[in-house]
């Protein structure tokens, strides 16, 4: 009956889609959007691996803004996809295995001896969260690797490993640590020699010291959007949330991977949420609107948030990011699906000043 259901969904998934793009409707909605102050950003919509519809919007409200179509958003944990992607092609080359032990790389961290490569990508770990220390995000400033690794031990095992799902920085952090160690070299050139240079991804980076053409985060308050005084050290989080791209090579990234561009077909399997019995993957997670099926991740910084979301039935992905939020991007983000699919959407409404 479950079985039976599943195709029901994915039937209804592919059968809803609008042939043609809203073009008007999608136009409306972030004027709305952008008339009402309720954020900054930019969308890209691929159909088919094609870009189908972009839009920037809220950015002529803040008048000192520069930038131009390649500048790029910090997208937080979406990053974690791309390090999860990398971990697989190791595994592809017989270079790491699932289940692989913690142990042979880190024997110090808890629970080391039967954590196992599986758990860390899919959050079954039983290890912490290392951006949060006594219930604040202190790597605003600069930390050694020395520092993050002594309170990733501090922090230990909340559960054994399998028994739950609960996110964890802390293993990507670990991850990340992996791949330097298998590949011989830093994150930011495993990344580009993996992903970003076989794909030819022109607006794709991890982060640099004083990189260039970068949004900074913006927050509104009162009646007019102000800069945010503190962001993440990106330096603290290497392959956890350092990533910044544009939401159009996003797409291509999303789509590179789901064409089977960087990973086999039965390794990206893999990666998969269980349709039915996963909300988290190993790398990925399920989004799921109304029965319309989504599998990507989401990122947030203090200050800048982004979403990209992959339907295998339209062969449609979203891609959104935003350096100024007024609404969370799980509800911008539903809306624009709601439009994409013909379906009706209550227009977001925010009372009162902040």
């Amino acid at each position: 009956m479950k079985k039976q259901l599943i195709c029901l969904l994915l039937l209804i998934s592919g059968y809803f889609f609008s042939q043609t793009i809203p073009t008007e409707k999608l136009d409306n909605y972030f004027s709305y959007i952008e008339n009402n102050n309720l954020g900054v950003g930019r969308l890209s919509v691929f159909k088919n691996g094609k870009e189908v519809y972009a839009k920037n919007f809220g950015q002529k409200n803040i008048p000192e803004l520069i930038y131009d179509q390649n500048t790029r958003y910090q997208v937080g944990s979406v990053t974690k996809m791309m390090t999860a992607v990398l971990i697989f092609k190791l595994i592809e080359e017989n270079k790491l295995h699932l289940n692989d032990k913690l142990s042979a790389f880190y024997p110090e961290i808890p629970n080391s001896n039967t954590i196992v490569i599986k758990n860390l990508l899919e959050h079954t770990s039983g290890l912490g969260s290392y951006v949060v220390k006594e219930g604040e995000v202190w790597v605003t400033g600069k930390a050694s690797d020395r520092e993050i690794m002594d309170l990733i031990i501090q922090q230990g095992k909340s559960f054994e490993p399998g028994e739950k799902v609960a996110y964890s920085n802390s293993a990507y952090y670990l991850l990340t640590k992996i791949l330097e160690k298998k590949h011989q070299k830093p994150f930011h050139e495993i990344l580009y020699s993996e992903i970003i240079k076989p794909l030819n991804l022109k607006n794709l980076a991890s982060f640099v010291p004083d990189q260039k053409n970068v949004f900074l985060p913006y927050r509104f308050e009162k009646d007019s959007w102000k800069v945010l005084n503190e962001e993440i050290d990106f330096l603290n989080v290497i392959g956890v949330g350092d990533i910044s791209a544009t939401p159009y090579v996003l797409n291509i990234f999303i789509n590179s991977l789901f064409h089977n561009k960087i990973l086999k077909k039965e390794t990206l399997k893999l990666m998969e949420p269980v349709l039915g019995k996963e909300d988290w993957g190993r790398g990925m997670a399920i989004w799921d609107f109304d029965h319309l099926i989504f599998y990507g991740h989401g990122g947030d910084t203090l200050g800048s948030h982004a979403l990209i979301i992959y339907n295998k039935e339209s062969d449609i992905s979203i891609a959104y990011a935003t350096n100024g939020e007024r609404i969370k991007k799980e509800d911008f983000i539903k809306n624009v699906v709601y439009l994409l699919y013909n379906k009706e959407i209550k227009l977001p409404e925010i009372k009162g000043k902040e």
